[in-house]
This record gives C-alpha cells, structure tokens and sequence, in this order.
C-alpha cells in the first residue's frame, strides 16, 4: 500500500531566545559529520544548523522519534515543533527575524551551508534540499521589498559596536582580531572604519591573516605571537572555529603583568569579546584583575537597539512570510503527493510489463516491430488511465485534503471505493 501523502517534518533545538552561551555550547554536535550518519540511519533526511546563537536539527520524521534520539544523544532542555510550525519557522529564520541580531544576512550562507554538509554526509533528502532553497529564496525576496537589513549590523560588526560602547570611541587603539573566517572577515571590516591606530589579525594559517589584514590596511601576525599582540591590544575579538579555547586564563595572567608600569597600581584594562562557537576564551580569565569578558550573549542589548529600529521593517517581513508559508505546504503537499504517485507508477508498470509478456506470449513468435507496437499500447494505456488520478490525487494533496487523496490510493491499487462524491 501506498504511503500517505503527508510529509513528516520535525525541527528541534536551542537558540538564544532561551539558552545562553554555555547552554548552546554544551549541546552542540562536535563532529557534525559522524552526528548526521548516525541521524540518516533513523530518519529519511536530516539538516543540522549550528551557528553562533542556535543549534536545530531538522529532519523528515516525526516529533516524537526526534524527541527521543536527541535525549539518547544526551541532550535536554530543547524546544520541538513539527507539522506546519517547521516551514514557517524556517522561513522566519532566513528572513533574519528570529536571529540575535535582526535582519542580519550571515543566516542564509549558513543554511546553505548546513545543507552542503548534509548531502556531503549522505543524510539529506529532497524535503530538506526543498525546504532549505525555499526559505533560502524567501530570505533573498524579504531583503529585496524590504529595508530589514538596511543598517543590521551582523553578530560581528555588533561585537564592534559593543567595543566601541565600552570605550567611548575606538579612535587611536589597537585591535586584535583572532580568527580570519567568515565572521572574523565581518569583524575586521567593520572595524576597518574606525579610524583606529592598528588593526592586527592573528590566524592558525599565518597566509589567511594575511589575505585578511592586506583587506582592511592591518597587519597579520602570527599564532606563535598571539599572547604579545594580546599585551599591545586595548581590544581583543576572538572568533575561530577551534573546538577548545585558544586564549586561556594562564597566559592572560601573564599578559595582564606586561600591561602592569612599575608604579601603577593596576594594569591597564584589557577587553575581550568572545563571539565564537564553541568559545575561544576560558571562562575563568574573568577572575583576573583588569580583564573584561564579553560574550554572545552580552550582545543582546546591541539586538535591542537594531530592533527598535526595524520593527515595521519586521512586520512587513512577517507579511511575506504569511504569504509564502501558504505556498510552502503546498510545494511540501505536491512533493508528498509526487513520491506517492511514484509509488503508484512504479505498481502500474509492474502490471503493464506483466500483461505486456503474457500478450506477446499468446502472440506467439513476433518481430521487433509488433514487441514495440505492443509495448507502446501498454505504456500509452497506463499512462491515460492514471492521468486523471494523477491530477486528483495532486489537487486533494495540495488542498490538504490527505483523506481523499489516500482514498484515491487505495481504491486503485486495492480495487476498493474508500470514500463517496459529496452530493
């Protein structure tokens, strides 16, 4: 029998609405590669996006089942949404407006990105690579008729902004930017406007720092040296992609008595931004005298302000997007109808080669010409005999009507009348 024509979508995680930093970073998915093959063997596809502020997994499949392989993966504490919830969540996501700083344009690259990596590890399925274009594509028309994005400020550029709050003006210091990625590229160029008087970039790959610095008029220097461009730094942004912290409370305390004069009472205040995820610095550095941490999560207030200025902006985007959620069940209904009639032509055919055989069989000795005039017979047959049906069973499916639809199934492929015209 057939399967219903619905498509089962759940989506489940954390995002900065409700964890903080250390919340996220402890149900994060280190080697994202091994989690999706384990995922695809317990459901048809699977997308897992981890970003700065959120962790979500989604997958075709049901709640309950998602529910409970993530508790095996000894994760709590997350949110579930399933059914018609998931389409419009994904589409408020890439319009920028479920992001830590609204209308921000990273979010879209980052689900393309998340797609990439699950076709790479062979757990996506056309329902995902589906919903990921279609929000994608959304994403892009919410941006073009409407200004969300027009002065948003990305989770980099706010970590800018956060510096420049804390020090009054970021004329004449010394910056350091740790990590030379897609957000390190963010920090530094909007850092570039600052008219500051040095803007140092340090990266494991010592010719990517340089790319980098050679951008923005600053200067790469090595990993080797990071803790003596620390001392020189009145800032510090850090945003690798390392799976452990590269900036660690020791060496800071080091670091603190280089910017400690002989006759100063206390060293000099040494800033720190920590926008990577997992994080870069050891949480224990805010015990050290003269240091000041900052994280994701301390840019909340700089979202704050970004919002105010946005919110029409905002409820137009929400417009769009109650526009096209409609249009997205429908595609996700089409597509559950498709791989149904799949099923449906892949049992016809099954028919149609059978009686073809049996037809040629009673013919008995046959030239080429007469197997191909039969075989065409059969194939026109069965495709105007299933025509009708076909558009049937796709309007019901588009309309939600799934009762119908699955009635239609059944009554073909069992011989039965599962349902009755409406007067």
């Amino acid at each position: 029998m057939p399967e219903p024509c619905t498509i089962p979508l759940a989506l489940a995680g954390l995002s900065h609405h409700t964890a903080d930093i250390a919340t996220l970073e402890a149900f994060r998915f280190p080697d994202e590669a091994a989690f999706l093959r384990e995922a695809r063997e317990r459901f048809r596809g699977v997308l897992l996006l981890q970003t700065c502020n959120r962790v979500e997994v989604l997958v075709q499949g049901d709640a309950r089942s998602l529910e409970g392989f993530l508790r095996e993966k000894g994760r709590d504490g997350f949110t579930v949404i399933e059914g018609e919830a998931v389409p419009r969540h994904l589409l408020e996501l890439a319009a920028g407006i479920d992001s830590l700083i609204v209308g921000e344009d990273q979010i879209l690259g980052q689900l393309k990105r998340a797609l990439a990596a699950s076709e790479e590890a062979g757990a996506s399925c056309s329902t995902i690579g589906l919903c990921v274009r279609k929000a994608v594509h959304v994403g892009v028309r919410i941006r073009r008729e409407t200004a969300i994005n027009r002065g948003a400020v990305s989770v980099g550029s706010a970590a800018v902004t956060l510096a420049e709050n804390l020090l009054g003006t970021l004329c004449d210091r010394h910056i350091l930017v740790v990590g030379s990625g897609e957000m390190g590229v963010l920090v530094a160029q909007a850092l570039s406007a600052k008219g500051l008087t040095a803007i140092y970039v340090a990266n494991r790959t010592y010719d990517r720092a340089v790319m980098l610095a050679d951008k923005i008029g600053g200067r790469a220097v090595n990993f080797k040296d990071l803790y003596r461009y620390i001392a020189l730094s009145d800032v510090v942004i850090s945003c690798t992609a390392a799976p452990h912290p590269v900036i660690r409370e020791e060496d800071i305390r080091q670091v603190m008595e280089e910017r400690l004069w002989p006759l100063d009472k206390h060293p000099r205040h040494l800033i720190l931004i920590d926008i990577a995820q997992p994080r870069d610095v050891e949480e224990s550095v805010r015990s050290i005298e003269g240091v000041h941490l900052f994280t994701i999560d301390d840019l909340r207030n700089v979202n704050d302000a970004a919002m105010a200025s946005r919110r029409s902006e905002a409820d137009r985007a929400r417009r769009i997007i109650n526009e096209e959620t409609d249009h997205f069940i429908r595609l996700l209904r089409r597509t559950a109808a498709d791989e149904t009639l799949a099923l449906l032509y892949t049992w016809a055919e099954s028919i149609r080669v059978r009686e073809r055989d049996r037809a040629l069989a009673r013919l008995g000795e046959t030239d080429d010409r007469t197997k191909e005039i039969v075989d065409d017979l059969s194939r026109a047959l069965t495709k105007k005999i299933l025509s009708d049906v076909t558009t049937a069973i796709r309007a019901r499916a588009e309309c939600g009507d799934m009762t119908t639809a699955e009635a239609l199934m059944r009554a073909i492929t069992r011989g039965e009348i599962c349902f009755q015209n409406e007067e």
